[in-house]
């Protein structure tokens, strides 16, 4: 279990993550969601350590963050950040490899070999292993690099917005897959997820924040109501029941039509 208590994040004199306290289960799917500026990245980066912390604590399973040797922390938790650009050349297999980096130290065993194989089987990259990441798309870059965190085998796998400028088909697909790895490999997956739909068909759990607080966390079927959404976001959303899942729709005043929030109804299939 993470374990977060009374987290805070401060620049200057500006609180952008505020006293947040929560534990996130194993072997589920967290979602953050909320609005822009509600600190949902930055509470992820702090818990990765990735980010400084102003104040508050952070164990992972019983070990306070600060005294996990940075060996043995990428053996247990591993972030995909919002932003991953490379400078250097590289085919989709060497990439996931570098995920192996915390055991091989760049000397690939068998084991690690075995471990790059599952991840690139899971991504569905067998077909493009050997092509250099610049001349793939959008979709298949996010795909290795979730390859390349899935290849880390940690038991916790972190992502910041891993939908982030993907269309529906690979946001859909990779949305597949992180469920995928979460049933049947039994890892715990938190992301950072801007669409309601996706965190409402596909997370366990839903920590919805709003101004550096932490406005709502439970199980997702008890978040995803219209009175929940409504305060969080600061909009009128409804929700329907279709196909065993909720789906949001929001509406603006004047208009006469409604739209679905975010994905097409094809999720729930």
């Amino acid at each position: 279990m993470i374990r977060v208590r009374n987290l805070t994040k401060r620049y200057d004199t500006k609180e952008v993550v505020k006293d947040v306290s929560l534990n996130i289960e194993k072997g589920y799917i967290t979602s953050f969601i909320g609005p822009n500026g509600a600190g949902k990245s930055t509470l992820l980066s702090m818990i990765s350590r990735l980010m400084e912390k102003s104040g508050g604590e952070v164990t992972i399973d019983g070990i306070t963050l600060g005294n996990w040797k940075s060996k043995d922390l990428a053996k247990k938790i591993s972030i995909l950040r919002q932003s991953n650009n490379l400078n250097i050349k590289l085919t989709v297999r060497e990439l996931v490899a570098f995920g192996r980096f915390p055991y091989s130290k760049g000397n690939l065993t068998s084991e690690d070999e075995s471990q790059i194989d599952q991840a690139i089987s899971y991504l569905k990259l067998e077909d493009i292993e050997d092509r250099y990441i610049n001349e793939l798309s959008g979709g298949q870059k996010q795909r290795a690099y979730i390859a390349m965190v899935l290849a880390q085998d940690t038991e916790y796998i972190l992502l910041d917005e891993p939908l982030n400028n993907l269309d529906m088909k690979h946001a859909v697909e990779i949305m597949k897959i992180l469920r995928k790895i979460v049933d049947e490999l039994g890892k715990t997956v938190v992301l950072v997820i801007h669409d309601i739909n996706f965190a409402s068909c596909y997370s366990d759990k839903i920590v919805a924040l709003q101004d550096g607080k932490i406005m709502h966390y439970d199980d997702t079927d008890k978040i995803i109501n219209s009175e929940v959404l409504n305060e969080v976001f600061d909009m009128e959303f409804n929700v329907h029941h279709l196909g065993g899942k909720k789906i949001c729709t929001y509406y603006e005043e004047g208009l006469c039509d409604c739209k679905v929030q975010g994905t097409p109804l094809s999720i729930v299939q």
